[in-house]
């Protein structure tokens, strides 16, 4: 049985595609159309997906979305009857928005695009998809699993629990009521986009104290069910287009903060900016504790009706690494995150729901690697070179005469554009499409953020990190397994006291990292380079961000990497066994 799962019409559009149960590939369509958050029909993305499997779309059993349009026209329409002075004309608006974009008509577009029967196209509750994205892709038998977003159709947050093939929903949290929109709005406030900025506040609050975060905290009613609701004069979620927070809010904290203002948080009380950077930080980290007290809440009480300490996470707020460190310091649970934990994992979610009803088929396997996505092989590698008239400096033979050679550029200071294998799926960089660097060398926070992903210097580095040797460097469990999510660096912990003048780079301003624990089952030439630069340096770990420039998709193809190591400061570029470095050609 082949399943193809979607995701569109929102954010991160994606696809997913199951053969047998098994997971074939995962990708984003954002990937290949190179608009970052890509909402539209994702057809690249089920393209490749079809490739990797052989298939073509006649061959597909079924064809699932993520989620339920009429029930989300359903909470459209009853937003709007809550203001009745405006109600008709919003109501309007957002039908003609629906009419424009083809949101009534989800499944005749399926089938126009894919040629497929209109019977073989079914929807998927949008939380139930989010949850079967965690909770099938867990090594664990038995899990609660705790779903929170900014909303579904009606649902905001969601507990289930999962055992065997089976999820059984047992407490959801309705809109408006939603920490996710809470978050956003928040994140509108500190002059960031909404769906895209969140993880930049979770950067600032660590300049920051947490000074607000009680009197922040008094806007939730935390329920003895594990549910909460939200005080609602402070914020308006009723149209996304809009503001997502009120003048009564603006009075508490004062202006909102200006898209790419200075945010310098560190030096004279008297300088004006410095004490308004620390205002905002103070915010961010107030929002933050907030978040993660509300979060807490929630998966306490999951664990306890569900009467185990395995926990699936999942919806977007599941990406705020830092809160999944609190999650398994404070509660001491065995934590899952799927890696595209946000809406695009939704995609793979409907298609393992769709697997799962049917009686008889057994339980997928776990989700071991985040390696979904599209793969290049030599010849394609050649031919973008050749097609933007560069010559390689250097095609290794063998892989040994490789990782050494990157090694010894990155200890001598080099950044270098890593691409190898398949792309990863998630947001995160997890060593097929990476930029990387010497995380001994303190200025490299600045070389990376300013000259070559012309970012925000306050944002973050992770460290890629050899499994077997974590823990000589962070503060975390050395049991954590198969189901730990700094797998897919989707947890925060402490850099050792006594490590953290090591590896500066990659140590945060509160002594914290996003680790990525790289095992060479998982991704065996990314960890064979983390060894070779380990033999050289004593270092088993490399600064590891994202391959893309600032407000663009992680790379794909060979052609979106040589054009980003061209517009960038990146000193060389790898993809298979060609080396390109900056020179009078480029």
């Amino acid at each position: 049985m082949n399943i193809l799962g979607l995701s569109f019409d929102y954010h991160d559009a994606a696809a997913a595609l199951l053969s047998n149960g098994r997971i074939i590939a995962a990708v984003h369509e954002e990937r290949f159309s190179r608009k970052k958050n890509d909402s539209g029909f994702p057809g690249q993305a089920v393209a490749c997906c079809l490739e990797k499997a052989g298939l073509t779309a006649a061959d597909l059993d079924w064809v699932v979305h993520y989620e339920r349009p009429a029930l989300k026209f359903d909470r459209v329409l009853r937003t709007a009857m809550t203001q009745p002075r405006h109600a008709f004309g919003r109501l309007r608006e957002t039908a003609v928005d629906w009419l424009r974009d083809g949101k009534f008509e989800v499944r005749e577009r399926i089938c126009r695009s894919l040629g497929v029967a209109r019977e073989r196209v079914v929807f998927a509750e949008h939380h139930r998809a989010h949850a079967a994205a965690a909770f099938f892709c867990s090594p664990f038998e038995e899990a609660a699993v705790v779903t929170i977003d900014g909303v579904g159709e009606f649902a905001t947050a969601s507990i289930a629990h999962g055992r065997g093939r089976d999820i059984r929903p047992l407490m959801s949290v309705r809109y408006p009521h939603s920490l996710g929109l809470f978050y956003s709005a928040f994140t509108a406030y500190l002059g960031f986009e909404v769906n895209e900025g969140e993880y930049k506040v979770m950067g600032m609050a660590s300049y920051g104290t947490p000074r607000l975060g009680r009197e922040m905290l008094e806007l939730f009613d935390l329920r003895p069910d594990g549910g909460f609701r939200l005080r609602q004069e402070l914020f308006d979620f009723r149209w996304p287009e809009d503001m997502p927070f009120t003048q009564r809010l603006i009075d508490w904290l004062g202006p909102p903060r200006s898209p790419e203002s200075p945010f310098r948080p560190i030096g004279d009380d008297a300088d004006p900016d410095v004490r308004r950077s620390r205002h905002y930080a103070d915010v961010a980290a107030s929002v933050q504790f907030c978040t993660e007290e509300v979060i807490l809440h929630m998966v306490r009480h999951a664990m306890e009706r569900c009467g185990c300490r395995q926990v699936c996470l999942a919806g977007g707020v599941a990406l705020n690494s830092v809160a999944n460190g609190r999650i398994q310091r404070e509660l001491g649970c065995d934590l899952f995150v799927q890696p595209a934990a946000g809406d695009a994992g939704s995609a793979l979610g409907a298609a393992l729901l769709q697997w799962h009803a049917t009686p008889g088929h057994p339980r997928t396997p776990p989700l071991t690697t985040a390696h979904l996505g599209a793969e290049f092989g030599e010849a394609d590698i050649l031919a973008a070179i050749e097609e933007a008239f560069l010559i390689p400096a250097r095609i290794f033979d063998t892989t040994e005469e490789l990782y050494d050679g990157v090694a010894e550029r990155l200890a001598e200071g080099s950044v270098i554009g890593w691409f190898q294998g398949r792309a990863e799926w998630g947001p995160r960089a997890l060593g097929a499409r990476s930029i990387l660097a010497d995380p001994r060398r303190i200025d490299m926070k600045t070389i990376v953020n300013e000259k070559i992903k012309f970012r925000e210097p306050f944002r973050p580095f992770a460290p890629s990190v050899l499994a077997e040797r974590a823990t000589e460097y962070f503060e975390l469990d050395p049991g954590g397994g198969p189901s730990s999510p700094e797998r897919f660096m989707l947890s925060v912990c402490r850099v050792r006291p006594d490590k953290a003048a090591e590896v500066p780079a990659i140590t945060h301003v509160d002594g914290t990292a996003r680790v990525h624990l790289v095992e060479r089952a998982a991704n065996p030439a990314y960890y064979d380079l983390i060894a070779a630069f380990a033999a050289r340096t004593g270092t088993p770990m490399l600064l590891n961000t994202s391959f893309n420039l600032r407000g663009e998709p992680i790379v794909n193809a060979p052609a979106n990497a040589i054009r980003t190591f061209q517009w960038s400061g990146m000193d060389a570029l790898v993809m298979g066994r060609c080396l390109l470095e900056k020179g009078e050609a480029l």
